[in-house]
């Protein structure tokens, strides 16, 4: 599919104007830094179709090594704990996925004081990833990167005495 097509890569809501959905969106999008709407709900499409996935194959509509890499997969992200079974897809939230980004993964390993603050030194390319930087803050990060996410090294927040580093939690 070429950039630029007229495809949307979400789903809306069926009901937007449902108050207490409203309110969780609002609550989430806080919580999580999110920029809008649209990154909620890109993260309520990749469950849905990790779900999706998921009921394909318990009914029998992949192959046992099929189940094996989705769950693989799964797990190298983080996604699902080691143990977790193909069921277990059915019982995650839209939080589990929202965990996974650079932005929140960032701000709980205490890059930034706040999530809207780590999406800021991601942006303005402040943030790498295994020596590379990254500034899409909606980057799914596994669990073997996670260790590596630091300040870039030619980064004024690279400084220890930086105003805007994060106090030490």
């Amino acid at each position: 599919m070429a950039l630029g097509s007229n495809t949307k890569f979400y789903e809306t809501p069926n009901h937007p104007f449902q108050g207490e959905r409203i309110a969780d969106e609002q609550s989430l999008i806080g919580q999580y830094g999110l920029k809008n709407k649209e990154e909620l709900w890109r993260a309520q499409s990749e469950l849905r179709s990790y779900r999706r996935e998921a009921r394909k194959l318990l009914g029998g509509g992949g192959t046992a090594e099929e189940s094996e890499e989705f769950i693989a997969r799964l797990k190298r992200y983080g996604i699902l704990d080691e143990g977790d079974a193909l069921d277990d897809v059915l019982s995650l939230d839209v939080t589990d996925v929202l965990e996974r980004r650079l932005q929140t993964v960032a701000y709980r390993k205490g890059l930034a004081n706040t999530a809207q603050q780590a999406r800021q030194f991601i942006s303005h390319g402040h943030v790498t990833v295994d020596g590379e930087r990254v500034s899409i803050p909606s980057k799914t990060v596994a669990v073997e990167e996670e260790g590596a996410i630091e300040f870039d090294e030619n980064s004024p927040l690279a400084d220890d005495l930086h105003p805007e580093r994060a106090e030490e939690r």
